[in-house]
């Protein structure tokens, strides 16, 4: 972490500002149109992107929201609810194993791999009016890895800048999961809202359901988005959400000529755009929880979405993606690079 205790500060323009949040060191990067909250204290989630001249956040909360893993100690401290016990929505980093537990090389992962757990250290590399950047980094724990992420923010723009590198600091060649859980929810997504892709994306079922109740989407095929099967008849239209109360759905979207999406509030006439590196993470994840979960952990409290670029797929773990051969190949002491731009759009 850094603290800048004596940085001169300003109230207008780009700026960045620097808070502890729940006992955790928390960075806000803001200017006339945006405001992002970053918890450097906790994986750099994202926990607040609000669009200012609206005051709209586009990012989902939980019921609990932000917890300080060190402040609350699960009762369950099984690999699935190390991640779950403390996820407050918002979007994560995730890294080196995406899904549930798996194990990779004698290492052991819980859900959704390391970073999102992790304190960053961060410092600020650009402070004017006209522009901010904060550059984050963490290693891995359990394997031999350093990200670094750039977040950027210009005067007067409704966009955040995100370049990162991915670094292998041994001299073996290892694989890994790696991606952005990006998720929506209320106030900003809900019913009627639209989903744009780039023409020709294809569908991929998840091979079973996640709901206990079954699954909206007939998983025996690929399909051609925005539309597919439902597993009861008729036909679903993938891109317009549903009411609340529909089955949770996962879904991998993959066959991308463009890296871009954009979800839109025709009623709040507000859209977000993210705009990635398809090169380097070439899927989708498409999770869907429209409050027909009864069980842990959201007992039908939740509307949410999350739209995800990955490198790699199933969310089942990074021995499947090994397996499969999606997971990402780091060869011996490589830098990788990853950059995406997310924007808040008035339609």
């Amino acid at each position: 972490m850094s603290l800048s205790r004596y940085r001169l500060q300003r109230n207008w323009g780009a700026r960045v500002l620097e808070y502890e949040f729940k006992g955790m060191s928390a960075v806000f990067l803001e200017n006339e149109k945006l405001r992002v909250g970053v918890l450097a204290g906790k994986g750099t989630d994202v926990f607040e992107f609000n669009y200012k001249p609206r005051d709209m956040d586009f990012v989902c909360l939980t019921s609990r929201g932000v917890q300080n893993p060190m402040a609350y100690l699960s009762t369950s401290p099984d690999p699935l609810a190390t991640f779950l016990d403390y996820y407050p929505g918002g979007w994560q980093e995730i890294f080196p194993n995406g899904g549930p537990p798996s194990s990779y090389l004698g290492a052991h992962f819980g859900q959704h791999g390391e970073v999102s757990h992790l304190p960053w250290d961060y410092h600020i590399i650009e402070d004017s009016e006209d522009a901010v950047a904060v550059l984050f980094s963490v290693r891995t724990q359990k394997m031999p890895f350093r990200i670094e992420k750039e977040l950027r923010l210009l005067a007067a723009e409704s966009c955040l800048r995100v370049e990162e590198a991915l670094v292998n600091e041994s001299p073996v060649p290892l694989r890994a999961m790696w991606g952005h859980h990006i998720t929506f929810g209320r106030p900003f997504a809900g019913e009627g809202c639209l989903i744009r892709l780039p023409d020709g994306v294809s569908v991929v079922p998840h091979d079973e359901a996640i709901n206990q109740k079954g699954r909206r989407v007939k998983a025996d095929k690929n399909y051609t988005w925005p539309y597919a099967e439902r597993e009861t008849g008729g036909q679903i239209d993938l891109s317009v959400l549903p009411p609340g109360g529909e089955l949770s759905e996962m879904l991998y979207l993959a066959g991308f000529t463009e890296g871009w999406y954009e979800v839109e509030n025709r009623q709040k006439q507000l859209a977000f755009r993210l705009e990635w590196d398809v090169e380097r993470m070439p899927y989708l994840w498409f999770w869907q929880e429209y409050g027909a979960s009864e069980g842990y952990p959201w007992y039908g409290r939740h509307y949410s979405i999350g739209l995800e670029p990955f490198t790699s797929y199933p969310t089942s773990g990074l021995a499947r993606a090994v397996e499969n051969d999606t997971a990402l190949s780091i060869g011996p002491h490589e830098r990788l690079q990853f950059s995406f731009r997310a924007t808040a759009v008035e339609t």
